[in-house]
């Protein structure tokens, strides 16, 4: 059965009437803190891409585990910002939730700050998006609950999300441009 495509106000009839657990993004709220250490650096002090991003999916993970309550394994790291370095001895704070659940796999939204601790500096560095797939333990994708969004940006984020999944099916050969109607609604006015 497909979902996505329901509104919201009919998504909690659908949901009440079949006693499928609906999550909102608050129940996904995951918040991770690291340090930075000289081996988490370049020679120019600054934290290594990879190791940021290898910590941004632990939290994205955390945060799509606590969603779907199964396994989870990653699907796909898009629209990865680097805004702003991140210095050795700097604390980073990752903090990511669930944006929209599909059929099988949920979109994690992460967005990362730098805090100087001495000098009481803290700014945003990084956002992301990472997508999971929720497996059973032979590794079959399973059905995730709904994620209903309450606030205004919630739900901007919920939307998107869609927008944003056509895009990287597109781009991943799994969707052809034609059939991606909220991204043409985007650029074709009827």
């Amino acid at each position: 059965m497909q979902y996505n495509n329901m509104k919201l106000d009919n998504l909690f009839i659908f949901a009440g009437i079949m006693s499928i657990k609906v999550k909102n993004p608050k129940d996904s709220f995951t918040i991770m803190n690291e340090l930075v250490l000289p081996n988490d650096t370049n020679t120019l002090n600054n934290l290594m891409g990879g190791r940021l991003l290898h910590w941004m999916d632990i939290a994205a993970a955390i945060s799509a585990q606590k969603h779907c309550n199964r396994i989870v394994v990653t699907a796909s790291v898009d629209n990865v910002s680097f805004k702003q370095a991140i210095k050795l001895g700097d604390v980073i704070t990752i903090e990511a939730k669930v944006t929209r659940a599909f059929n099988t796999s949920v979109e994690v939204r992460l967005d990362v700050w730098a805090e100087n601790i001495p000098s009481g500096s803290r700014v945003k560095s990084n956002e992301a998006y990472y997508t999971f797939v929720a497996v059973d333990q032979s590794g079959r994708t399973i059905p995730v609950p709904e994620l209903v969004p309450e606030s205004a940006e919630e739900t901007e984020l919920f939307e998107g999300a869609l927008r944003r999944r056509q895009l990287r099916l597109i781009l991943g050969g799994k969707m052809k441009p034609n059939d991606a109607l909220e991204l043409k609604a985007l650029f074709f006015k009827e």
